[in-house]
Parts: C-alpha cells; sequence; structure tokens
C-alpha cells in the first residue's frame, strides 16, 4: 500500500504551545518536494498524548487537506481504550485520510488475547486500513509475531509499523503474515536493515530532518541495493541516535527549529531540547548536510 520513507510528522507549535496551522502546511509542502512517500500525522511524534481531540482531528483534518492528495495521510488515532480508539478512528475517518496507525494499548497491559481482541474491533469498525504499531519501550507491551499474524488474516488490517529494533522479526513475521502483508520499520537506526530483509519502508523520525536522503535509502534498501543504502545511511547514522538522546520528539524539535521549519513549541510533560546536547544534534545535522 505504502512504500518508502513514511515520516513521523511533528505537530509544529507556537511558543507558548498552540498548534501552528502555517508551519504545518510548509512541512507538507516541503515532504511534497523532497520525495517523501506518506506522512504519518498525530503519532507519537506528533505528539498525540497532548492534544486535545478537537486538537487531535484538526491536525489530522488539516493535513489532509494541505497535502492535497499529494502524499498519503495515515491518521495515529490509538490509545489504551478501544473504544475511545474506535471513536476517534472513525471521525478521523471523515477526512481524506489513506489508513490509521493504532499503536498497542499502553500502560495497562493487555494479555495477547486482549491485544488481539482490540485490533480486531477496531478493524471490524474502522472506514480506513489499519496498521499495527507495536513499540514496546513506549508501551510497555509487546505485540508478538504470532498475535501479528492472527491479525493478519484480517481484511482491514494492512501492515505493522515494528519499532523493536529487533531484525530477526522480519523473517519470522514475513513467515507468519505472508508476502501480502506490509513491514515496516519503526526504528530508524534499523530501518535499513530492516527493509533489505523485505520491509516496504519506514515510519522515520530522521524523515523530518533530512527527508531527501530518507526517501533516496529507502528507495535502495528496497530495491536490494545493499551498497547504496549503506552510503547514504552513513551520513544519517548520527541523526539517528542523536533524535533520541531525549523522549522523541524533544530532539527533532530541537532540530527544526534549528533549521527555520518551525518555532520552539512544545508541550508539558516535555521539555526543550537540553542544552548539553544542542551541540551533538547540530553536528548530526551537519553530518547529513541538513544545516
Amino acid at each position: 500500500m505504502f512504500d518508502g520513507s513514511l515520516v513521523a510528522l511533528v505537530t509544529p507549535m507556537g511558543e507558548a504551545g498552540e498548534v501552528d496551522f502555517a508551519a504545518l502546511e510548509r512541512l507538507i509542502d516541503w515532504h511534497v518536494s523532497q520525495d517523501t512517500a506518506g506522512l504519518v500525522i498525530a503519532g507519537t511524534t506528533g505528539e498525540s498524548a497532548t492534544l486535545t481531540r478537537e486538537e487531535h482531528l484538526e491536525v489530522i483534518g488539516r493535513a489532509a487537506e494541505y497535502a492535497a492528495g499529494r502524499l498519503p495521510v495515515i491518521a495515529g488515532t490509538g490509545s489504551n481504550s478501544t473504544a475511545q480508539t474506535v471513536d476517534l478512528s472513525l471521525a478521523a475517518a471523515r477526512h481524506a485520510i489513506a489508513g490509521l496507525l493504532v499503536v498497542t494499548p499502553y500502560y495497562n497491559k493487555p494479555t495477547q488475547e486482549g491485544l488481539y481482541r482490540h485490533f480486531t474491533a477496531i478493524a471490524d469498525a474502522a472506514d480506513s486500513p489499519v496498521m499495527l504499531y507495536n513499540v514496546p519501550g513506549r508501551t510497555a507491551v509487546d505485540l508478538e509475531p504470532e498475535t501479528v499474524a492472527r491479525l493478519a488474516e484480517h481484511p482491514g488490517i494492512f501492515g505493522i509499523k515494528e519499532a523493536t529494533g529487533e531484525l530477526d522479526r522480519v523473517p519470522r513475521l514475513r513467515q507468519l503474515c505472508g508476502d501480502d502483508f506490509a513491514l515496516y520499520s519503526g526504528d530508524d537506526a534499523t530501518a535499513r536493515e530492516f527493509m533489505l530483509a523485505g520491509g516496504r519502508g519506514v515510519v522515520s523520525v530522521t524523515a523530518n530532518v533530512a527527508p531527501k536522503t530518507m526517501a533516496a535509502m529507502c528507495a535502495a534498501a528496497c530495491s536490494g541495493d545493499a551498497d547504496g543504502a549503506a552510503q547514504l545511511d552513513a551520513s544519517l547514522a548520527a541523526l539517528h541516535g542523536d533524535l533520541f538522546l531525549e523522549a522523541n520528539p524533544i530532539p527533532v524539535k530541537w532540530a527544526l527549529e534549528r533549521m527555520g521549519h518551525i518555532a520552539a513549541g512544545i508541550r508539558l510533560p516535555l521539555t526543550p531540547l537540553s542544552v548539553e546536547y544542542r551541540a551533538r544534534v547540530e553536528s548530526a545535522l551537519r553530518q547529513a548536510d541538513a544545516l
């Protein structure tokens, strides 16, 4: 359905924390020009946890409006409440979106059967195709490959964003889920290897600041050009690490501010990037030729 570099887009904010829709439109125009394959809106990197429901839906709607069919929009609608996720997913689907990104329920730590029923209920109700999102480091629950295989049989679930960084999951998921089920990396540092092993693309934080290089690296990796992908990825390696010196999206929002794309806004409980890390992030940007 989607191939290549899908940017996990930040939600630009003014210094008082208000959503900056003019900056959002500029970012989307930039990604269109930089060969980004798709926009993931209001996910973790988009600070979905601190958006009100009204803001959440407005960010999704405005992004779809600004993209205007030039890039597919995948809307983040997951939560740790099945009913709340269904409600938000149905509301998001009133906009021109291409799919939903639904994270595993966080904090309440459901069983594998609970995860299966959660995602099945959402896919049964949703008007848009669902991408599963497994990120145990944030949610404290792991969507195991065997459960993914059960969910892959649902016609409304087309793929998974696998953010464990465990590359041995790629062949296991491919074996269990079949060739038609789309696998996307959710870990920039291992995305190249993930795609060379059979992944369709990456939902990328790095693509926020180095979209063209990330898109080129993904194209090389997805076509099996290991040497070309490695050469491109080498310039991004520092970003892959340094954009996580503090919790995402703290470093990437500072980087985008440093590049002149957005203002300094970020919402509590997140805070601006610590001064001690700024030189490292700037150095990573320069290594990637992003400044």
